[in-house]
């Protein structure tokens, strides 16, 4: 009996690492992992909210999401939301929040209600349904007024967490996670409670991390999400036009098609030659308007601009290319909620002494609505990139009020051109490396257009807290902790870690 009991605990751990194992290199669905068509004369408009001190007073200014109804509201064909946090619920029942998500549910069942021909998707993270137990109100409302909700089937996603994630998946995952809960809600003491197969699931740490709204008229591609308690964050978004839109559709039915569903949406943008004769006609007023004043074609004539989109693991690769391409003279700005990548963290220490000059904004990691974090990891990352380029690369912390610094931008600019990474991702290991599903824009553009005007002058603003009070010096909130560093490297190693 002794014999067969250790033969099958043999066998079940022999079966637990192989599927731990087949985790963490199983094959993406078709569509994942996109390393979109470049596109060129593309318009795109970088946008922004930022928190702040000014004259005493805590500022939030916020244009992302004024954007995202604006964009809902001239759509005619078709609306495609893919958002990770898409709720209300909080820790904090004293705090007065805007009510981002239902403002945007409502504009989305209103929009269908008026226009019941105008196809609505709305993809999400099991997050919001704390993965199974329940349908949130919001969605539930929007089911009803024939929208589309997909919850992202997170089950086909690689696993980050494979020493926890082989074990869940021999002998967890089959149970599944509905049922009458009992167990308290973490995300907010006014939630349903919950399974605990529920919480077992959640400990893989997988996510649908994207922020992305596309219409058939414009896309906007941002790091903000649709949640109550996360509407006074730092965030940045862009909006493009044309055929990028395809890729982006392509993209997101992917996502669809991995949770076993279908986005049926029939688009196509103009071929390229119509859009050649319709640049050939703008061309001649155009050139008069620039010779009378050079800065008043900036909204009007294409510029030297050229869009692609990059999804999960293509966002690193050419991100490290382009790292790798920076020489004496260049400049990379970074403004990032989290940074912990080993290989970029390395390019940006080989950057540094090359002559590049390297400077960041970091969120502090100190503050997780209403909860005290441990700084984890920008706070031992940030060491590491001081002392190992004595003081070469300059970093900045975001001045946050309890909210976060939750950008995620790279800014590389060289002498006569410029490339600018934004989107969802984080510049960590979960969030660059074919675990989370994310989605970046990959801008090209020569330094006379304007959206590398605006993009810079975001940078030189908060850096140097022009008309206002946006960041802090290094040394404010500097962490020089050998077993917190050792904690982030583990972390980052082994995937235990929801960053």
């Amino acid at each position: 009996m002794k014999k067969l009991l250790r033969f099958i605990l043999w066998a079940l751990l022999g079966v637990i690492v192989i599927v731990a194992i087949y985790g963490i290199y199983k094959p993406l669905e078709e569509g994942l992992t996109l390393d979109g068509q470049p596109y060129h004369n593309s318009r795109v408009e970088f946008l922004y909210d930022l928190t702040y001190e000014q004259d005493g007073m805590i500022v939030h200014q916020q244009n992302i999401f004024a954007k995202v109804l604006e964009i809902m509201d001239q759509a005619q064909e078709f609306i495609v939301l893919d958002m990770f946090l898409f709720n209300k619920l909080h820790t904090q029942p004293e705090a007065d929040y805007p009510a981002l998500t239902d403002t945007l549910t409502q504009h989305l069942v209103e929009k269908k209600q008026k226009n019941p021909a105008v196809d609505i998707v709305v993809i999400t993270d099991e997050i919001n349904n704390f993965y199974g137990s329940y349908v949130p109100e919001n969605f539930r409302l929007m089911q009803e007024n024939d929208i589309t909700v997909i919850f992202t089937d997170l089950n086909s996603l690689r696993d980050s967490n494979p020493l926890y994630s082989g074990i869940w998946n021999t002998l967890f995952r089959w149970w599944g996670t509905e049922g009458k809960g009992w167990l308290p809600n973490i995300f907010g003491k006014e939630g349903p409670k919950v399974t605990l197969r529920s919480y077992l699931k959640m400990l893989n740490f997988k996510a649908n991390h994207r922020k992305v709204l596309v219409t058939e008229q414009k896309a906007l591609i941002s790091s903000a999400n649709p949640h109550d308690a996360s509407a006074y964050h730092s965030n940045i978004a862009f909006v493009v036009e044309g055929k990028i839109i395809e890729d982006l559709l392509v993209s997101e039915g992917a996502v669809a098609a991995m949770s076993k569903q279908e986005l049926a949406i029939d688009y196509q943008v103009r071929e390229e030659e119509q859009v050649a004769e319709m640049y050939a006609l703008l061309k001649e007023p155009v050139q008069t308007a620039l010779a009378e004043n050079p800065a008043s074609g900036e909204n009007v004539a294409p510029s030297n601009v050229t869009v692609c989109l990059l999804t999960e693991g293509k966002i690193k690769k050419h991100l490290l290319n382009e790292l790798d391409a920076l020489g004496a003279g260049d400049q990379i700005w970074i403004g990032m909620f989290y940074l912990s990548d080993r290989s970029v963290i390395h390019r940006l220490l080989q950057a540094a002494e090359r002559g590049v000059e390297v400077r960041l904004v970091l969120d502090a990691n100190k503050d997780a609505f209403g909860l005290e974090k441990n700084g984890i990891p920008n706070k031992p990352v940030a060491n590491e990139l001081h002392e190992k380029s004595q003081g070469k690369i300059k970093i900045r912390w975001y001045k946050t009020h309890g909210e976060q610094y939750h950008a995620k931008l790279v800014f590389l600019k060289g002498r006569a051109h410029s490339v600018i990474f934004g989107g969802s991702a984080n510049l960590t290991r979960r969030n660059l490396a074919d675990y989370n599903l994310e989605t970046d824009l990959k801008i090209m553009a020569t330094n006379d257009s304007k959206i590398v005007k605006d993009v810079e002058n975001y940078f030189t603003k908060i850096w140097s807290n022009e008309d206002a009070f946006y960041t802090v010096d290094f040394e404010e909130y500097r962490e020089t902790s050998g077993w917190k560093k050792f904690l982030y490297l583990f972390q980052e190693f082994t995937g235990l870690s929801t960053v």
